[in-house]
């Protein structure tokens, strides 16, 4: 009896902590120190760029906060400092700066930890605000808001290590509604690895004004007697500047035979897609590539409810100019 009294007395002990604003709470933790995002916009619910990144379009003289969780996932107590700090997109992808360099963006942002002296699987909430200046020029800005630990140095006057990880956000800033994203598919290029790997490089033009995060998978059919192989998916964390063009990499099984093959590619950044087709074949020899094929576009989901739309109108409009027809010849 006193065991399960006590052990009752523990349950609501724990939801009471658990419930506390500003009270880390133990929970099963990823190794390492983690980062999270909790808050997402209502209407970016299906958005997966905004289930893991703070991306928004906001209007000069604007504040947006979302609220960030920060997990010590390693076996030692840690004191973490939560901050923003600059980051860009280049020909390398979204890159954040070293240490604490800053931007305009990251100037905007405060971050606050409710507790920063965490325990081995304890949880603290962050709460990041982001202030925009009444003047604040149009134009997309990149910054990171960063969890990072200390650790000390493995033996006497050796090095500090600084551990981080971070959440990326991406804030377009100007007045009207948030800038297009678009972007194309140009060429799918067959190619081998130096280890005799095959390959597929998926040539991609950003034409909109917004970064992308691409993803995406790649399928293959009707290939020598009739194989068909995937669905191979785009690696992680392939970012695209605005203007830039950029070959994302999809590696695939080294077993499969040269082809010809039947490649259908989709990418997505977001909530927007493009595919497209093209017919490949592996180049024997390690370590080359075959000449880019340019490929059938497919229609995006947009584009496909446009045409059954448009198809739709022409066929009421054909209705009614054979019914107006009909009348006028029972009129004569």
């Amino acid at each position: 009896m006193r065991r399960l009294i006590g052990l009752a007395i523990a349950v609501i002990v724990g939801l009471l902590l658990a419930g506390s604003p500003g009270v880390a709470t133990a929970v099963p933790a990823e190794p390492g120190l983690g980062i999270r995002l909790v808050d997402v916009p209502t209407a970016e619910a299906d958005n997966p760029r905004a289930r893991s990144y703070i991306v928004d379009h906001v209007k000069p003289g604007s504040v947006i906060e979302r609220r960030v969780e920060v997990s010590n996932g390693t076996g030692d107590r840690a004191e973490v400092e939560a901050y923003a700090a600059a980051a860009t997109v280049t020909d390398d992808g979204f890159v954040g700066a070293e240490g604490r360099t800053g931007n305009d963006l990251s100037s905007w942002t405060s971050v606050t930890l409710d507790r920063d002296d965490l325990a081995p699987g304890q949880v603290s909430m962050a709460q990041v605000a982001i202030r925009v200046p009444d003047d604040a020029v149009r134009g997309e800005r990149y910054a990171v808001v960063w969890a990072s630990v200390q650790v000390p140095p493995a033996t006497p006057g050796g090095v500090a290590q600084v551990s981080r990880v971070g959440i990326r956000i991406y804030l377009s800033v100007g007045p009207g509604g948030a800038p297009k994203t678009d972007f194309d598919i140009a060429s799918l290029t067959a190619a081998r690895t130096q280890a005799g790997i095959p390959e597929i490089h998926v040539t991609v033009r950003n034409t909109g004004e917004r970064a992308l995060d691409l993803r995406g998978s790649l399928s293959l059919k009707d290939g020598p007697g009739g194989l068909s192989a995937g669905p191979f998916t785009v690696p992680a964390k392939t970012t695209l500047a605005i203007g830039g063009t950029r070959d994302v990499v999809i590696p695939l099984d080294p077993r499969l035979p040269e082809g010809p093959w039947s490649a259908k590619v989709t990418v997505a950044s977001g909530t927007d897609q493009r595919s497209a087709k093209a017919t490949i074949t592996f180049p024997a020899v390690a370590n080359t590539a075959a000449a880019p094929v340019p490929v059938a576009a497919g229609l995006t989901a947009g584009e496909r409810l446009a045409l059954i739309v448009g198809v739709v109108v022409l066929a009421v409009v054909v209705g009614l100019l054979l019914l107006a027809r009909r009348r006028r010849r029972g009129t004569t």
